[in-house]
């Protein structure tokens, strides 16, 4: 075997190593600001240009711009949840905060030229999640409150060069879903399968996708990045039919970015990314939330879901780079998906966080290794609205705050 088919092997094998299931609570929704240290340190930003082999999670054409390299590396994520109830007739009165603050998550990728003008690559990332483990009954359950989601990608890209000024790419996607839901089953008078409600461990949940970009070259030393990733039908979560929508359905909704990257001078970058997710694509998600004790039933057709909005997410960044240095930073501003009129199941999913401040920087180490850092913080954002009548009224309040720190490796051959 040549070196190159032993390095593509290990590759893979790292890849499907780092495939294992890694609780987050994401930042726009539940999808993450950014994929890969470089790309997160410029808050997102990076539709139309590729730095590491991570680029194929948000564009596949940027992968034959990164050359033959390796990367490797893990975030340190902590999300702090908050929620609480006031007023409320039917006996769900209380506040809390989220305990676990703190998860690991790792990443890593590898990207191999074929000539000078296509490339092969494999990155694995986490697309999103959403965690909380309250430390009380929040549903009046008889036990602790709390759900746990992580997606796991695993993207397999093709890269190739059109002329001196254009690139196209492609990426067949493998996810994994993992999910649980403790202290539901307070619930199981208006489910539709009771059994399959709460409390039952976790359960895994597949899925293939696609995602498809392009990037162009136009005077003024700009180009220019559009990237798409089609809905992801995902198999059911059994051990949840009675809980989401469409008996356990929980699919990946689409997105696409449009962005631009310029460089006014040699060691200054500025980029710019206006992403869309449709999470109006996935009914367990954007179904409105229960609002009676009664019908529509959860697991139906048209059970309750979480209610969530399509967003819009603005994504601005910035590289200088001096001597062996590379400095980043960026500013992420997402839409809050949960209206107002929504805080009561969003007690277990309290995504509201909607501005992101990032920093970042890369040492060379020599001319084929580097080191890469990246620090986010979303600020805090409470949702504070009224409850259904037909659940007890009062009022519901939850809230979010982020820090995150990464490093990884870099290495080129």
């Amino acid at each position: 075997m040549s070196t190159r088919n032993n390095k593509l092997a290990l590759a893979i094998a790292t890849a499907l190593g780092l495939a294992l299931p890694a609780s987050a609570f994401a930042t726009n929704g539940y999808f993450a600001h950014g994929y890969g240290t470089k790309n997160k340190g410029m808050a997102g930003a990076g539709v139309a240009m590729g730095q590491d082999s991570l680029a194929a999670a948000t564009n596949p054409a940027a992968m034959v711009h990164v050359g033959n390299r390796y990367d490797l590396g893990v975030e340190m994520f902590s999300p702090i949840r908050k929620y609480s109830v006031t007023g409320n007739g039917a006996g769900f009165n209380g506040e809390a905060t989220s305990d676990q603050t703190l998860f690991i998550i790792p990443h890593g990728g590898a990207n191999f030229m074929l000539g000078g003008n296509s490339s092969v690559g494999v990155s694995v990332y986490g697309n999103g999640g959403m965690n909380t483990e309250y430390p009380t009954s929040v549903f009046g359950g008889n036990q602790p409150t709390g759900v746990d989601l992580s997606q796991l990608f695993l993207n397999i890209s093709y890269a190739q060069k059109i002329g001196t000024m254009a690139s196209v790419g492609a990426g067949v996607i493998l996810v994994q879903q993992r999910f649980k839901i403790e202290g539901a089953d307070s619930f199981a008078g208006i489910s539709s399968d009771a059994n399959n409600l709460s409390n039952n461990g976790y359960a895994n949940s597949t899925g293939i996708g696609i995602r498809l970009g392009g990037m162009i070259d136009i005077p003024g030393n700009v180009t220019l990045g559009i990237s798409f990733q089609p809905k992801i039908d995902m198999s059911e979560f059994d051990k949840y039919k009675g809980l989401f929508a469409e008996q356990g359905d929980f699919d990946i909704p689409s997105t696409y970015v449009l962005g631009a990257a310029w460089k006014p001078m040699p060691d200054l970058l500025l980029a710019l990314d206006i992403q869309r997710i449709n999470y109006s694509d996935a009914a367990s998600v954007s179904n409105p939330g229960p609002v009676a004790f009664g019908p529509p039933l959860l697991g139906s057709a048209n059970g309750p879901g979480f209610a969530w909005e399509d967003i819009t997410v603005v994504k601005l960044g910035a590289a200088f780079t001096s001597g062996s240095w590379t400095w980043r930073a960026g500013w992420n501003h997402g839409d809050n998906p949960i209206p107002d009129t929504e805080t009561f199941f969003n007690i277990l999913a309290p995504g509201v966080v909607e501005d992101h401040l990032t920093f970042g920087f890369t040492k060379r180490v020599g001319s084929n290794n580097e080191i890469n850092f990246s620090y986010m913080h979303a600020l805090k954002n409470e949702v504070t609205g009224p409850l259904p009548v037909g659940l007890g009224g009062g009022t519901g309040s939850i809230e979010m705050y982020q820090n995150s720190l990464e490093i990884s490796l870099g290495t080129k051959f």
